[in-house]
């Protein structure tokens, strides 16, 4: 978005807009530093934000006491959410962390490698993996089932 801002604003007359857009396209240039730190930001904070909105701890906690699990050496209730939450968020870390590093891993590869023609970015990256995951599952599952048929026969 700011790159097509920028786009915009150099093709009007005016110098200080000019001004205005030459720097923003050095800002967010996809080869800088700037955009890089924050490209790697915003997955960490985007990938503990999702964790927010996908897992409750507190709902979590309730399910385990309702069907009389428990988690060993925590108290039910409060202090297995407590519990949870805290495993959780050592957890988020380190994905957060690796995949913001996957998503500017691009980047980094051609400052090393000096390969400029690099076209598969981080995010591409991370969807590509995700797939190839999914349907790795999809064909164990698959595969569970014939032999499941197969064993019931």
């Amino acid at each position: 978005m700011p790159t097509m801002i920028a786009n915009y604003l150099s093709g009007l007359k005016n110098p200080v807009l000019s001004n205005i857009a030459a720097s923003i396209s050095v800002w967010f240039n996809p080869d800088s530093i700037f955009y890089n730190a924050l490209y790697f930001l915003l997955v960490v904070g985007f990938t503990y934000f999702y964790t927010a909105v996908i897992f409750s701890p507190k709902k979590i906690s309730g399910e385990i006491q309702k069907y009389g699990g428990f988690i060993p050496g925590v108290r039910p209730g409060k202090e297995t959410a407590s519990y949870l939450n805290y495993i959780l968020t050592r957890i988020t870390l380190a994905g957060a962390i690796f995949l913001g590093i996957i998503a500017i891993f691009p980047t980094i590869a051609k400052m090393f490698t000096n390969v400029q023609t690099l076209v598969l970015g981080g995010t591409g990256v991370l969807i590509v993996v995700a797939v190839v995951l999914e349907t790795i599952k999809s064909i164990e599952a698959q595969l569970v089932m014939r032999n499941y048929d197969e064993f019931k026969r």
